[in-house]
């Protein structure tokens, strides 16, 4: 297992894993084209992507975003190494903050100092992305992980 930062050319390998996790693809194409070192890709010995993580926005926010693992490869610790890298790049970047959405993982985030926080406690920059406009569903939960997992 080898973990990367995304290239331009794992465009189409990484829209067809979310496709096949049943996540949006919406936002991702332009997002890795203007800034792939925003995602961080893990590949199998046959250089098969089978993990991919990222993180929109600039600043003193940003949005996990994409967080899907190929179902042969989930309890191996995939996931965990991709979004533990993009929380320290944060942490060392300075962002105050890590928001996400999700419909399906709001127990797997908080190892990772993640909480429930309302829609409405959501920063304009990160309100107004595709992830929270349109791609996910208005049921979606909204978590938040603050600069070094501290609250508020």
């Amino acid at each position: 297992m080898s973990v990367r930062t995304a290239r331009e050319e794992d465009l189409p390998s990484i829209e067809a894993l979310l496709r096949d996790c049943a996540l949006p693809t919406d936002g991702v194409a332009p997002l890795l084209i203007a800034s792939p070192d925003q995602f961080v890709v893990a590949t199998d010995q046959r250089n098969t992507l089978v993990a991919v993580a990222g993180v929109e926005g600039t600043g003193a926010h940003g949005l996990l975003r994409s967080v899907a693992v190929h179902p042969q490869w989930r309890a191996h610790g995939v996931g965990n190494r991709l979004v533990q890298r993009l929380v320290e790049r944060a942490d060392a970047d300075g962002r105050r903050a890590l928001y996400l959405l999700t419909t399906t993982a709001e127990h797997y985030f908080p190892r990772f100092g993640f909480v429930p926080i309302g829609r409405d406690e959501v920063p304009p920059d990160i309100a107004a992305t595709v992830e929270f406009t349109s791609a996910c569903p208005g049921s979606a939960i909204c978590m938040v992980r603050y600069h070094g997992g501290a609250r508020g």
